[in-house]
């Protein structure tokens, strides 16, 4: 009888057993599901997040310097302009995508209006990629549309009048010295600046700010500090494959040309039709001859096109290191991705350290 009773309480034993694991095993595949779940709704919140409301940025070259320095890890508000419902069928989070599959799209209500000098997120138009799938740039809008910009020896103008100045800005400047006297490139770096070179014999190029030139012109072995400006007749452009270039020698020198706006016609002509080539063939995709002097879009010959959309004129803070819309042109309002809002991280690369000064920091622009 004992005998029996030991059979029977280890077979009722291993049932306890079997169903402690079936317990277990249904408690592990449903703790699995949850964490299933959980990560299934952060996946799908951080896309809608991405897509519609916030995205980051990783400043990769000093053109913006020293407004923002390379290595800055930025969040770009995109309700601030109204974020693009999906524009090409890829894989979240990489720059994979289908070819060919471009999708309908629209433009949600935003907080504003791209204002005048703000610094914007957008996509790099000259890219061949469709809109979405183009490299991001960041770059400062010193132009809106209807404004008028010119350069004048290395000087921005918008509307007539000198463009309005901001603490990050660099330019390239001639610093003359004494005579038998170098000047230092620890020090020029330790105010804040970046010697490149030498101009001639007692003077230096450096790149630096205009509050670190007020500075450096105090200096004992300074003698005088001006402005870098390329001759008029030095052709720069004539080493680039870019349109809107084509019609002038440096980003130094740039007459007054009208940035376009939604509903804006203007008269094509031989010597201005490299401002808007790329407008209307590449940005709203007109197909155009040309016969000489004459102009034929879309079959019909005319020398007028009204302009579909606004655009936007950009340039580098780090204003002789910056290929910009002095380069390649206008940006149009398709390509506007956000607006730059706040450096959550920056990493100094030369020192491999975190620059914590600069951490959640808002940009102020």
């Amino acid at each position: 009888m004992a005998d029996k009773l030991s059979k029977e309480e280890r077979k009722e034993r291993r049932s306890q057993r079997k169903r402690r694991k079936g317990k277990e095993n249904e408690e592990a595949k449903s703790w699995l599901r949850e964490w299933m779940d959980a990560l299934l709704f952060a996946a799908v919140a951080a896309i809608i997040i991405r897509a519609l409301l916030f995205e980051a940025y990783r400043i990769p070259t000093p053109s913006m310097e020293k407004t923002l320095l390379t290595g800055d890890f930025l969040i770009v508000s995109k309700i601030s302009y109204g974020a693009r419902t999906p524009m090409v069928l890829g894989v979240p989070f990489t720059n994979i995508y289908m070819p060919g599959a471009v999708l309908p799209w629209t433009r949600l209500p935003g907080l504003s209006d791209v204002e005048r000098n703000d610094i914007v997120v957008f996509n790099y138009p000259i890219d061949l990629d469709p809109t979405a799938a183009k490299t991001s740039y960041i770059k400062r809008a010193v132009g809106v549309p209807g404004d008028t910009v010119a350069v004048d020896d290395a000087e921005l103008f918008i509307n007539g009048e000198k463009a309005q100045e901001f603490e990050g800005i660099q330019q390239t400047y001639v610093v003359s010295v004494r005579d038998r006297v170098r000047l230092s490139p620890a020090k020029v770096e330790a105010a804040g600046g970046k010697l490149i070179g030498s101009q001639n014999e007692g003077s230096y190029r450096v790149t630096m700010t205009q509050g670190v030139a007020d500075k450096m012109s105090e200096w004992p072995e300074v003698n005088n500090i001006e402005l870098f400006v390329l001759p008029e007749d030095f052709n720069e452009f004539n080493r680039r494959d870019f349109s809107f270039s084509s019609g002038f020698n440096n980003h130094h020198h740039m007459p007054p040309v009208v940035i376009p706006f939604e509903g804006q016609t203007v008269t094509l002509t031989p010597d201005n039709y490299h401002i808007y080539e790329n407008i209307i063939t590449r940005y709203e995709r007109n197909n155009v001859e040309r016969n000489g002097d004459q102009f034929v879009i879309n079959g019909e010959a005319t020398d007028e096109y009204t302009i579909q959309q606004d655009y936007y004129f950009m340039m580098g803070d780090n204003r002789d290191n910056s290929e910009d819309s002095r380069f390649w042109g206008f940006v149009p309002q398709t390509h506007i991705v956000g607006k730059a809002g706040m450096i959550y991280f920056s990493w100094d690369n030369e020192r491999m350290l975190p620059r914590f000064g600069r951490l959640l920091n808002f940009i102020h622009d």
